[in-house]
């Protein structure tokens, strides 16, 4: 039985972070023999153990904590781990060399001297593996494995605590409040369309930024600003499409779970999104800042019920085929008995 440790030293909220939680748990289900550090979160650690896996906290500070590498060595040395499984770069650098296979897994484009020590990268999306071999990592040792969406149907938000009109088409975008995201240019989109409903789901230093912008527009009262929501199912069963509008998009895990909800998609041609959608088959590419075009593909979606269904099933069949909890968790385990092999 393959003994495996994770290390994911991110923050409270994000995409890795949540990623890692759903194949942390999806693992021990399958029988995967595993422990986790993590950075010290007890909101994540308390899900951790509520699912049944062996949690161990440590700071992961900067560069004056001295605690972090010896617990570390002290987690590798009592458990033996055959493969250690390392997060982003703060994880990766401080994992000490050993008698185990390092793994680090990767979702977006970093420098590379983080993970000089590795044994093999694992990218979420094949740009990204392609990347990394194309800074002279082996191909042998740059692995494609992709995120899964775990879905559960909710009940939908009512609109209504929301202060939303039953009738208005709904938006939903998510995600941090960061200038990668684009929201700014999905705000301008939004002012566009006068019947239009935005909920924003997420935090992140933009916040007022944000909110002052949707003022100037004149939209404030059509974008509702939700924080940070643990209830992403019932926003997705309330809404009328997923926008991702960023400028800087490695993957789009949003894109994969609004395909599992079977909710259509608009996102900008970002990396990610050019990757997952197939243009006008499985959701609507626009080109990136332009706002013009977002609020056209929009405006398309809100009124073509025709549409909106068309693209929510081919989305939900590219979820099915390739981001499935099953496929993706199958492909996890096949790689981790390909590198001991």
């Amino acid at each position: 039985m393959t003994r495996l440790l994770q290390a994911m030293a991110g923050a409270r909220h994000g995409g890795a972070e949540a990623f890692f939680e759903r194949l942390a748990i999806a693992l021990h289900r399958t029988g995967m023999e595993q422990r986790l550090l993590i950075r010290r979160e007890p909101g994540r650690a308390e899900r951790l153990r509520a699912a049944g896996i062996e949690v161990i906290e440590l700071p992961f500070g900067g560069i004056f904590d001295l605690a972090t590498k010896p617990g570390f060595r002290r987690a590798i040395a009592a458990w033996q781990p055959q493969i250690v499984l390392s997060w982003m770069s703060r994880a990766t650098e401080a994992c000490p060399r050993g008698e185990f296979v390092h793994v680090a897994r990767l979702g977006g484009y970093y420098d590379l001297k983080h993970y000089r020590f590795c044994d093999h990268l694992i990218g979420n999306t094949r740009a990204l593996a392609a990347h990394f071999a194309s800074q002279g990592w082996p191909r042998e040792r740059v692995h494609y494995l992709p995120n899964f969406a775990s879905f559960a149907p909710a009940p939908p938000v009512a609109r209504a605590s929301l202060a939303t009109p039953a009738a208005a088409p709904l938006v939903l975008a998510l995600g941090r409040l960061h200038p990668n995201k684009g929201f700014d240019v999905l705000l301008v989109a939004v002012a566009k369309l006068p019947a239009l409903h935005l909920w924003l789901a997420g935090e992140g230093d933009l916040d007022a930024a944000l909110r002052q912008q949707a003022s100037a527009l004149g939209i404030a009262d059509r974008v509702h600003f939700l924080g940070w929501r643990d209830d992403v199912p019932a926003l997705l069963a309330a809404a009328d499409m997923l926008v991702c509008p960023s400028r800087s998009e490695p993957l789009g895990n949003t894109i994969i779970e609004a395909w599992a909800a079977r909710l259509p998609v608009v996102a900008a041609a970002a990396a990610g999104p050019s990757e997952l959608i197939t243009d006008e088959e499985t959701g609507l590419l626009v080109p990136v800042d332009d706002a013009d075009a977002l609020a056209a593909a929009m405006a398309r979606l809100a009124c073509d019920s025709f549409l909106r269904a068309r693209l929510a099933a081919a989305g939900h069949d590219a979820f099915a085929a390739q981001f499935s909890e099953t496929r993706v968790v199958a492909a996890y385990r096949e790689f981790f008995a390909s590198v001991l092999r």
